[in-house]
């Protein structure tokens, strides 16, 4: 190993730095294009057609429709992998062209893969339960015992690129993007010089869609652009959507020596905490994520410049979280932003979209929007950015996920010096 290999962060423990980047959403395909679509405010958030949802108290989805897996994937693992590993599978190609790492100089055991999922192959599973019943064992797709599983991804990305050193998958719902590249982080620490993280999601079957229903967050309004208004005071729930983003996580030192001087920032912090059960006189734990995010980065509040907040989109979500940002940062103090309204929560995909739009902000200097919100409720006290992109400068950006259940995460990515 050259020297420059131990680099270390300011801690002193070796720096990750995220080099490549892929995005598969409801309102794009392919990073760029994702990215001009969030900053033009383009929704992605559509009646459902996948199967007909009109029996259905909710009824829209972030679906994402002009995705030809066969495009990105080949016949063999198109078949044998669900919607959410296509999605995954694509956007690893894509973020491993952007990195522009040559596999074949890495030691196939420095190599990991970490990714997150929350509902598994939802929709190859029900098919194939079809077939079951309709015409018997016979007629069971032979891949339905590992299709449908949350690591299915994981395991087809570590087989397909020959990465043969550490490998997981974190199932901790919305937060488990954010899990995906805390654990990560962790690996590259101790030694793993590159790492696929991120997350996908794809729970739009009728199966998938109706294990929703009975958390009583998603949304009964059938106007796309008024379904999902977070911090509005005409928020109703949330629209569910699919897809996600993957990452490429490197050693900085490793990356600067094959060439990478700029890469599009730092993980320099991660928490994750749980809150406590209902009804035990506990508080919940997003504040005390938050800081220990910002600790375990060692910076102060004042040094985060955007938060992309997680925009649960139920009134008393929103106002949990609203009371944790005005509290650590301080009323109106940070710039906050939401551009999931455009495309749904996306479940495990989400935390790592939201991420990939934190680098991407830190790269252009621009703050993407809130779409639809037009009557943020003054009790948040937020700088809500809403409408159109707001240009400023950039070093540090926070982004908060919470997952149905309990779950926390928080990570704080830096642009490198």
């Amino acid at each position: 190993m050259s020297g420059s290999q131990h680099r270390r962060s300011t801690d002193g423990r070796p720096g990750a730095v995220f080099t490549g980047i892929g995005v598969v959403a409801p309102n794009g395909t392919g990073t760029e294009d994702w990215w001009a679509a969030t900053l033009a405010g383009k929704n992605g958030i559509d009646t459902v057609r996948s199967f007909d949802a009109r029996s259905y108290p909710s009824r829209l989805a972030g679906e994402i429709r002009e995705f030809d897996p066969g495009q990105h994937l080949s016949a063999r693992i198109v078949v044998e992998t669900s919607r959410m590993s296509h999605f995954a599978l694509a956007a690893t190609g894509m973020a491993l062209e952007d990195a522009a790492v040559d596999l074949s100089r890495i030691p196939e055991y420095e190599l990991g893969v970490i990714t997150a999922n929350a509902s598994g192959g939802a929709e190859f599973g029900q098919r194939e339960l079809q077939k079951l019943w309709r015409g018997g064992p016979r007629d069971v797709s032979p891949y339905m015992s590992i299709a449908w599983f949350y690591a299915a991804t994981t395991g087809q990305i570590s087989i397909g690129y020959g990465m043969r050193g550490p490998c997981g998958v974190m199932v901790s719902e919305q937060a488990g993007g954010l899990d995906a590249l805390g654990q990560a982080r962790r690996v590259v620490r101790d030694g793993t010089r590159l790492v696929v993280t991120g997350g996908s999601d794809s729970s739009l079957s009728p199966a998938g869609f109706v294990s929703q229903l009975p958390t009583g967050g998603l949304t009964a309004v059938t106007d796309p652009a008024r379904a999902y208004l977070p911090f509005d005071t005409g928020a109703s729930g949330f629209v569910p959507g699919e897809g996600g983003a993957i990452l490429v996580l490197e050693n900085a030192g490793t990356a600067r020596d094959r060439g990478v001087d700029r890469p599009y920032g730092e993980l320099v912090g991660y928490a994750a905490t749980f809150d406590p059960r209902p009804g035990s006189g506990r508080p919940p734990t997003l504040t005390r994520c938050v800081r220990a995010a910002l600790a375990d980065a060692r910076l102060a509040p004042e040094d985060v410049d955007v938060v992309f907040a997680d925009g649960h989109g139920t009134a008393e979500m929103d106002r949990r979280e609203a009371r944790t940002l005005a509290e650590v940062f301080g009323p109106r103090a940070v710039p906050v932003t939401v551009p999931k309204t455009m495309t749904g929560r996306l479940y495990a995909g989400a935390g790592a979209l939201d991420t990939a739009g934190a680098l991407l902000a830190l790269r252009d200097q621009v703050v993407p929007p809130t779409a639809h919100v037009r009557s943020p409720d003054a009790a948040h006290e937020l700088d809500l950015v809403v409408d159109q992109p707001r240009e400023t400068a950039l070093r540090t950006a926070m982004v908060i996920a919470r997952g149905y259940g309990g779950f926390n995460a928080v990570a704080v990515v830096r642009l490198t010096d």
